[in-house]
């Protein structure tokens, strides 16, 4: 059985701005303001909120609104509560067992967080019934599982000594299309737009790549192998990351596809 990784707040945000841009981008396409003309009294609701800061962003573009974060890691929640704030509130919560009353909700945001949930396009039908009439859901996910990063983490995490403990949490989860996000929000009566990009993470310090994935998606395979294989693993993923992205004297350059959807309600 896959078990979830514990999250450790402080590797997460080891490239807080390369990992906060998409998260710009994504809330660049809601135009919330343009249909309601201020911000008080909305509910925003971030969905995978991590340690917060994003979130927290979420209050300086809506000044008005009451903002709730929700991810199911109590180490995130208490990393994010140190934001927590009149407007800001933080809560352990699975984002699949997550509901709302019916019309309740201005925005949900769920960046970087769905990737992780096969089932993730049955939760769309709730979230969009949760939003008000007219609000917006903004969807990303990181659409990279074919990059060298995961490939090579699946490949080594099926090889000895390690496939004992790590084969089972290294698999690869599929993601919705820009397509496939499309068809399931237009049928609940949403206008979507959705979309694909690819950033070139120039990451600086040693062994970059690593320090990357070692704060999201390696996560899974590292915590299930005992102390006496996980250094030994780490050691040889490292060594084949830094083939695959060699570190040059600008940095390490980091190709990594993200997908977007942005959908409106009806009203």
């Amino acid at each position: 059985m896959r078990k979830s990784p514990v999250w450790n707040p402080h590797q997460y945000n080891k490239y807080a701005a390369e990992r906060g841009r998409p998260f710009m981008d994504l809330l660049a396409q809601v135009h919330l303001e343009d249909s309601t003309g201020g911000s008080d009294g909305l509910l925003v609701v971030d969905l995978g909120c991590g340690p917060g800061n994003l979130t927290a962003s979420l209050v300086e573009r809506w000044p008005g609104a009451r903002v709730v974060g929700v991810d199911s890691s109590p180490q995130m929640i208490e990393a994010a509560q140190e934001l927590a704030g009149e407007r800001l509130s933080f809560e352990v919560g699975d984002v699949r067992e997550w509901s709302a009353a019916p019309e309740s909700v201005d925005v949900i945001v769920t960046n970087a967080t769905l990737h992780w949930i096969p089932e993730q396009l049955e939760l769309l039908p709730g979230f969009v019934r949760a939003l008000k009439p007219g609000g917006w859901l903004a969807i990303q996910i990181p659409g990279n599982g074919d990059a060298p990063s995961h490939a090579i983490l699946r490949e080594l995490a099926h090889t000895e000594p390690y496939a004992e403990y790590a084969a089972e949490q290294a698999f690869r989860a599929e993601v919705p299309s820009p397509a496939d996000y499309v068809a399931a929000l237009t049928a609940e009566g949403c206008t979507v737009d959705a979309w694909e990009t690819t950033y070139s993470h120039l990451l600086q310090g040693d062994n970059a790549v690593l320090e990357w994935v070692k704060g999201t998606g390696a996560r899974p395979v590292l915590q299930s192998l005992p102390d006496e294989l996980r250094a030994q693993f780490e050691a040889e993923y490292g060594a084949r990351l830094n083939e695959a992205y060699p570190q040059q004297e600008f940095g390490t350059l980091l190709p990594f596809r993200r997908i977007f959807a942005v959908a409106q309600k009806g009203n």
